[in-house]
């Protein structure tokens, strides 16, 4: 299999990461606590940041050790992947809060020295 010589340009469309229905159990179970967790420390900042910082800290664990060690190592087979990828709900990323918008979410300091 050769790759073609000029390639479909990847969509700039975002696909729809894989659906609950779709995981198996044992992601499923892995989903429910998570979600648990977080109702359990939704009062406590210190705690959802931790939650936060875990699920990151695995993200980047199981990106830089198995799934890295599984990646394909020729150029057809690596292209394919990427195809996958893209169609079945593009590359796993954890976002972080920009500043401005946690700035946005803080009351205004002419608004508390109203109060």
């Amino acid at each position: 299999m050769t790759l073609p010589s000029s390639p479909e340009p990847f969509s700039s469309s975002v696909p729809k990461p894989p659906t609950p229905e779709s995981w198996s159990p044992e992601f499923a179970a892995i989903a429910a606590e998570v979600r648990r967790l977080a109702q359990q420390s939704q009062q406590s900042v210190d705690e959802t940041l931790a939650l936060l910082r875990l699920l990151e800290a695995l993200h980047r664990e199981i990106r830089t050790t198995t799934f890295q060690r599984l990646l394909p190592t020729n150029r057809q087979a690596l292209y394919a992947l990427l195809r996958e990828i893209e169609a079945e709900g593009g590359w796993p990323y954890i976002s972080r809060m920009s500043l401005r918008s946690l700035f946005r979410s803080l009351p205004r300091a002419d608004d508390s020295a109203e109060s």
